[in-house]
Parts: structure tokens; C-alpha cells; sequence
């Protein structure tokens, strides 16, 4: 990520979640840390699924 960090997940949260930049900025450090590590979670999870897509994709076209 480049930028602020805490810019970038309040981006996140605005774009996956609806929230407002000040919902995310606004919540108590460690909610803020779980918001954090669940984003990173779910990130990674996105990632595995289209790897496995892509590799699903690349079978077929053999």
C-alpha cells in the first residue's frame, strides 16, 4: 500500500463497507487494530480464491 496506511483502510472500509472515513478514524485504537487484521484477512482470502481461479482458468485452456 502506498500512502498512509490508515488512509488506505479507511478507503477500504468506505469501498467494502460503506463506511465513512470518520466511522473507521473515529473507533477506539483497538477496534481499529481488529478492523485492521480482519481487512488483511479478508484481502488474502480474495487473493487465495483468484489464484485458485486463475489456475482453474489455466487447466481448461490447456
Amino acid at each position: 500500500m502506498d500512502g498512509d496506511p490508515e488512509a488506505n483502510f479507511a478507503h477500504f472500509c468506505l469501498q467494502k463497507f460503506g463506511w465513512e472515513p470518520s466511522k473507521f478514524l473515529n473507533l477506539p485504537i483497538e477496534e481499529r487494530a481488529f478492523v485492521i487484521a480482519s481487512c488483511k484477512v479478508r484481502v488474502e482470502d480474495e487473493k487465495k480464491k483468484e489464484a485458485e481461479l486463475k489456475a482453474k482458468a489455466a487447466k481448461r485452456g490447456r
